[in-house]
């Protein structure tokens, strides 16, 4: 039989490896495959944001250290999460998780072209759907 406890604990290793790979990528100005067109226009391309002017480029980077963040809490929520089965709460709190995810995944991964992302954001899924199967018995 699954533990669903251990499965939310893989679940929040995952997560926060996940977090910590997008964190870090983001702190690099430069691209894995060398200056490209497409990040020069990145740096030059500028705006004006509620009076602040940016780069497309930093807007890019502040959404990828963003996504670091909610990755980060979502590591926490993991670990300190209600899961005995005669908990409702632990059943509604790991269907919120699972639900979106797996809609997420099938639209946004398969548009990704960098798979190591999407094994990350799979692997964490199955983890999260074999927890709520677990609590749900």
């Amino acid at each position: 039989m699954m533990n669903p406890v251990l499965l939310l604990r893989v679940a929040a290793v995952i997560s926060l490896l996940f977090a910590a790979g997008h964190t870090l990528g983001g702190v690099k100005s430069r691209s894995p495959i060398g200056e490209t067109d497409v990040l020069a226009a990145m740096r030059t391309f500028r705006f004006e944001v509620a009076g602040v002017d940016r780069s497309y480029l930093e807007f890019y980077r502040g959404f990828g250290f963003l996504l670091g963040v909610y990755l980060l809490v979502q590591t926490i929520l993991l670990c300190r999460r209600p899961v005995r089965g005669d908990e409702p709460a632990g059943r509604k709190t790991v269907r919120l998780d699972v639900l979106p995810r797996v809609a997420r995944n099938r639209r946004v991964d398969l548009a990704i072209p960098f798979p190591l992302p999407v094994y990350f954001c799979a692997a964490l899924t199955v983890c999260l759907a074999l927890a709520l199967f677990a609590i749900a018995r």
